[in-house]
């Protein structure tokens, strides 16, 4: 199959740039159209400084006027679902990087983005290569996860299909750059560094994200909460799992044998050697989720970690995994390189 344009709508942020980084060398596609209202006419290195040799300006065509095989929506919650009928009636696939299409239940959408939804009737399919790759194969809007869903959905996954737990605490701790390009004063430098700082501890938007898609798996008793930190590092998030065990005679050492024989074959989680701990480190720049330090203690409450980059198999390099099966190609494709550790 020859190559196939590729648009990414809204390409100023984070995630348009490490999309355009990471395509740039990708044999199958090409990137023919970054869009940007306020950037129009200036060259993607303008906000993309390493992206300086890459042949790209920001432009801000009519969304009938664009040319591609494939669209990115790397734009807000409540912009995409606005414009996403645009390329679905194209005939265009689309890979949405925003919450819009996420839910299966539109209730729960408007409940925890206070948003109406203004096209329930597009049906997307989840985009968590581990879970649904038959179905994103077939699939033409697809709703890429969130930077904490996957980590945490990944670090879960064996224990409520294997129905070995009924409680799941997750305690994330995200990098700076997950809230986005645009300064805030909870990212400003004087407020995020030598810091830790939980927020919306009950009542993050990922929640019920997270909550959907495990029950999807074992049974829906399973009670699972939720709650971020910003820490201060540039990219990467780290999830520790806290389950409660519910049957008896399990052992750490079973556990870990089940997540190296459930993630054998996924070409991009990583349950480490010799039960190793994960570093945010290990997995900078890459699509990886690596996962380890798996331990039980004397009141059977077991600990799982989990880590990823939070730009890549986070939110970028995940939607590149997605367009690779959507369009047939390696799934590995311009995303099989390793780390940038230390």
């Amino acid at each position: 199959m020859s190559k196939i344009d590729v648009a990414i709508i809204g390409a100023s942020g984070y995630t348009g740039g490490e999309l355009i980084r990471l395509l740039y060398k990708h044999p199958k596609a090409d990137v023919t159209t970054i869009t940007s209202r306020k950037q129009e006419g200036q060259h993607v290195s303008s906000l993309h400084p390493h992206l300086e040799d890459v042949d790209l300006t920001f432009t801000n065509p009519e969304n009938k006027d664009i040319d591609a095989d494939l669209v990115f929506l790397a734009v807000p919650h409540g912009a995409s679902m606005k414009i996403a009928p645009d390329f679905i009636e194209n005939d265009k696939k689309v890979i949405d990087l925003s919450g819009d299409f996420r839910f299966q239940s539109i209730e729960t959408y408007e409940k925890w983005y206070g948003i109406k939804h203004e096209h329930p009737e597009l049906e997307a399919v989840f985009g968590l290569p581990e879970i649904n790759r038959e179905q994103i194969k077939e699939a033409q809007l697809i709703a890429n996860p969130g930077c904490f869903p996957t980590g945490a959905i990944l670090s879960s996954l064996p224990l409520v299909e294997n129905q070995l737990v009924d409680r799941i605490i997750l305690d994330s701790k995200s990098g700076v750059s997950g809230a986005g390009v645009k300064a805030n004063p909870t990212t400003h430098y004087p407020t995020c560094s030598d810091n830790i700082k939980p927020y919306a501890i009950t009542s993050h938007r990922h929640t019920p994200e997270i909550r959907e898609q495990l029950h999807n798996f074992g049974t829906h008793d399973t009670k699972i909460s939720f709650t971020p930190h910003l820490v201060p590092v540039i990219r990467g998030i780290i999830t520790t799992n806290h389950s409660y065990l519910i049957k008896d005679g399990v052992t750490a050492d079973d556990v870990y044998s089940l997540y190296k024989d459930y993630y054998n074959d996924e070409p991009f989680v990583k349950v480490l050697h010799d039960n190793n701990v994960p570093l945010l480190a290990s997995v900078r720049g890459t699509n990886y989720c690596e996962i380890g330090g798996i331990s039980l203690d004397d009141e059977d409450q077991l600990v799982v970690i989990s880590a990823i980059d939070n730009l890549t198999k986070g939110a970028s390099g995940q939607a590149i995994q997605n367009m690779n099966i959507m369009m047939g190609y390696d799934e590995t494709s311009g995303l099989d390189h390793l780390g940038l550790y230390p």
